[in-house]
C-alpha cells in the first residue's frame, strides 16, 4: 500500500514538522507583534496626555485653567489631538469631564470617567486599559489617563485622558498578519516541494534495492544500485548491497561451475569404468587382458572415492562458520608427523627434504588433526610438482604473535595470474608440470577452507622456479 511506504512516512513527518514550526512561529509572532504595537500605542498616548497636562498646568497657574477667557488651551489641546488622531478629555479629580475633543460626546449627559479609573490615577499616578466610559461609547476603546499636578502645592488638580479607537491598531496588526501569512505560505510551499524532492531522492536507492532483490529472487544477479551521492548512510547501504550482489553473483557462478566440474569429474571415470566393464562382460576385451583393464577400473574407482571423500570434507567444513573447539598443541609435532607420512612418496620421487623445525615445542591454537591435514596436503602438493632430485623445504618461524609455516618446492614458475586461482575448487595447474595425473583439484581448496575456519591466512608466491606456500597460526603459552 502506497500510503504506508517509506516515502509517504518521511514526507508526512517532514511536512508535519515544518507546518508545526510555522504554526508555533505564527502564534509567537502574532502575540509579540500585537503586544509590541499595543505598548507602542499606549506610550504614544501617554506622552501626548502628559504634554496636554503640562499645558493645562501652565494655564491653571495663569488663572485661566479652562481657557474661558482665551481659546489658546483649547486650540492647543485640539491641535495635539488632531496630530495624534486620538481624543482628548480634560477631567476634574473626581473624573468629571470638563473639556473633550470627541464630537460623539456632544449632547450626552453624565460625562465622567469611571470611578475606578479616577481612583487608580489618584493612587498610582496613571492608568492604561480599555473602557466604554460607562456606556458613552458603543465599544471599548484604549484609554491612557495621567494626573495634572499643581506645580506649587504638588497636589492633583485634574486629569488628562487620551482615547484611541482600537480598530486602527487592529488594522495595522492585520496588515502585519497578512504579510506574515503570505510569507509563511510561500515558505511552507517551498518546504513541501523541497521535502517531496528530497524524500524521493532519499528513497530511490531503497526502491532500487527492492527491485533488485526481486530480480535476485528470480536468479538475475546483474542488477546494481546507484548511490545517491548526498547521504552517507544511504551510500554505505548501497555499497553494501552491491557488495552482497557481487558476492551472490560469484557464488552463483561458482555453484554452476562446481556442478559442471563435478559432472565432468564424475563422468570421465564412470564412462571408463562402464566401458571397460561392458568390454570384459561381452568379450570385446580378451580374457588375457582383463586384469589390465580391471586395474584401470580399480584406479578409477579409487579416484571416484577420493573425489566423494573430498566433497564430504568440504561439506563438513562449510557446515559451520569457524572452529569453536580449539586446542593447544605443538605445531612442530604436526609437521614431523606429516613428513613421516609422506616419507614413501618423497623417497619414490627421489626428493630431498630440508626441515627447519625448532627442537622446542611451539604451542598454537587450533584443531590438531585439521592442521596436520593442512601440512600434509601442502607437502603432498609440493612433492607432486617438484622435479626428481630437487629439494623440499619446511620452515617454521614466529612473527607478531603468529606461528608462520612455510612449505617450498622447486620447479616451474607459476604465472602471477594463476596464483589467485590455486585455491579454487577443481582448479588444476598445467598437468605437463605434474607427475601425478590423478588429482581432483580440491586439495588446496580444502586447505584454505580449514584455515578460514581457524581465522588464519594463507598465501603463495612463485619466483624464479621456487614456489612457497605460507600460512599462519595463533601462538599460545
Amino acid at each position: 500500500m502506497r500510503g504506508k511506504s517509506l516515502y509517504w512516512h518521511q514526507f508526512m513527518l517532514t511536512a508535519s514538522m515544518v507546518t508545526l514550526a510555522m504554526i508555533v512561529l505564527a502564534v509567537s509572532f502574532f502575540a509579540l507583534s500585537y503586544n509590541y504595537s499595543l505598548n507602542e500605542r499606549r506610550d504614544t498616548m501617554r506622552k501626548d496626555a502628559a504634554l496636554i497636562a503640562e499645558l493645562w498646568q501652565a494655564y491653571f497657574a495663569s488663572g485661566d485653567p479652562y481657557g474661558y477667557g482665551s481659546l489658546s488651551f483649547r486650540e492647543l489641546a485640539s491641535y495635539v489631538a488632531g496630530i495624534s488622531g486620538d481624543d482628548v478629555l480634560i477631567c476634574k479629580t473626581d473624573g468629571t469631564i470638563l473639556l473633550f475633543s470627541d464630537e460623539r460626546l456632544m449632547g450626552k449627559s453624565g460625562l465622567a470617567l469611571p470611578e475606578n479609573i479616577a481612583q487608580e490615577v489618584a493612587r498610582s499616578g496613571s492608568y492604561a486599559g480599555m473602557t466604554s466610559l460607562n456606556g458613552l461609547y458603543e465599544k471599548k476603546e484604549f484609554i491612557v489617563c495621567v494626573p495634572v499636578v499643581d506645580q506649587y502645592t504638588h497636589q492633583m488638580i485634574g486629569m488628562v485622558a487620551m482615547l484611541s479607537d482600537p480598530s486602527s491598531l487592529t488594522e495595522m496588526w492585520r496588515a502585519f498578519a497578512g504579510i506574515f501569512f503570505f510569507t509563511a505560505l510561500t515558505v511552507l510551499l517551498v518546504a513541501v516541494v523541497s521535502c517531496s524532492v528530497m524524500t524521493a531522492h532519499q528513497t530511490k536507492p531503497l526502491q532500487d534495492m527492492v527491485k533488485a532483490s526481486r530480480r535476485f529472487a528470480g536468479g538475475n544477479f546483474d542488477q546494481r544500485v546507484v548511490k545517491s551521492g548526498n547521504i552517507d548512510e544511504i551510500d554505505e547501504l548501497a555499497d553494501s548491497f552491491n557488495a552482497m550482489a557481487d558476492s551472490l553473483q560469484r557464488t552463483e557462478l561458482q555453484r554452476r561451475e562446481f556442478i559442471a566440474n563435478v559432472s565432468h569429474e564424475l563422468k570421465t571415470p564412470m564412462t571408463t569404468i562402464g566401458g571397460y566393464t561392458d568390454g570384459i562382460l561381452d568379450g570385446t576385451i580378451p580374457p588375457e587382458k582383463a586384469n589390465q583393464y580391471l586395474q584401470t577400473i580399480s584406479d578409477e574407482t579409487k579416484r571416484l572415492a577420493r573425489l566423494v571423500r573430498r566433497m564430504l570434507e568440504i561439506s563438513r567444513l562449510q557446515a559451520s562458520d569457524f572452529i569453536r573447539d580449539k586446542k593447544r598443541f605443538d605445531i612442530c609435532e604436526s609437521m614431523r608427523c606429516a613428513i613421516i607420512s609422506m616419507e614413501k612418496k618423497i623417497m619414490d620421487r627421489g626428493l630431498d627434504v630440508e626441515a627447519e623445525i625448532p627442537d622446542e615445542p611451539v604451542w598454537v591454537l587450533g584443531d590438531p588433526d585439521l592442521i596436520t591435514q593442512v601440512v600434509y596436503s601442502l607437502l603432498e602438493n609440493a612433492a607432486k610438482f617438484a622435479p626428481e632430485g630437487t629439494m623440499l623445504k619446511l620452515a617454521l618461524g614466529q612473527r607478531g604473535g603468529k606461528a608462520v609455516v612455510a612449505i617450498q618446492n622447486e620447479g616451474e614458475t607459476i604465472p602471477p595470474e594463476e596464483l589467485p586461482l590455486l585455491f579454487e575448487r577443481f582448479h588444476k595447474s598445467d598437468k605437463s608440470r605434474s607427475m601425478d595425473k590423478d588429482g581432483v583439484g580440491l586439495g588446496l581448496y580444502i586447505v584454505k577452507a580449514i584455515l578460514n575456519q581457524h581465522r588464519e591466512e594463507i598465501w603463495v608466491t612463485s619466483v624464479n622456479g621456487v614456489t612457497t606456500f605460507t600460512f599462519t597460526l595463533t601462538l599460545t603459552k
